[in-house]
């Protein structure tokens, strides 16, 4: 589905979550072919936002500190099998939208760059140079938008999305910053902090 040649990523295991500064695997292009490879999900934030919370998500397409990863060297898209949207009403719950109740690969449309400095949680920071990963949001739509109201992520379903997000030019690329059609997702877990169907 994501026509990988390179595995640099190792005998993963599944992931139930991931959290922002967490590691995840991503598909990039290389010179050599597409590659699976570990990466730290979370960008640094502008310097007019300040701080260093990592910036997850990526909305405002045409901002000028997001033009130059939107190049096909630095797209990359994240492989998926279930996503979370905490609710807008209080109390706040987690809940977990999938394809299908068998949790049908998918991929979030992403872009990759390299970075100098600290990341990870306080009790476990890594100093040097890290490989990161932030992906596209967009309006919710009808499946996502009675839990979470503000965005959804940008979802490929298809080798020929996904063949267009990796290589096309970007005007025609950012063409996926959509919302997924209705009705094709469904809620697969509900009130927990991981997808409990995903066996670490």
């Amino acid at each position: 589905m994501f026509a990988v040649n390179i595995d640099a990523a190792g005998n993963l295991p599944a992931q139930a979550s991931i959290y922002p500064d967490g590691i995840a695997p991503v598909i990039r292009n290389t010179p050599n072919g597409r590659e699976l490879i570990k990466m730290r999900w979370g960008f640094p934030p502008p310097p007019s936002v300040g701080g260093n919370r990592p910036v997850v998500n990526v909305r405002n397409t045409k901002s000028k500190y997001w033009s130059p990863w939107f190049k096909p060297e630095q797209r990359c898209v994240v492989p998926v099998t279930s996503f979370c949207e905490w609710t807008d009403s209080l109390p706040k719950t987690p809940v977990w939208f999938g394809l299908s109740g068998m949790r049908q690969p998918f991929a979030f449309a992403g872009i990759w760059r390299t970075w100098n400095g600290a990341r990870g949680t306080v009790k476990e920071r890594v100093e040097g140079e890290h490989l990161l990963y932030s992906f596209l949001t967009t309006d919710p739509n009808s499946d996502v938008k009675p839990i979470h109201s503000k965005a959804m992520p940008v979802i490929l379903t298809t080798e020929e999305e996904i063949e267009i997000w990796m290589t096309a030019p970007a005007a025609d690329a950012l063409q996926l910053q959509r919302p997924l059609s209705n009705g094709l997702l469904s809620i697969v877990a509900r009130g927990e902090k991981s997808d409990a169907a995903v066996k670490p």
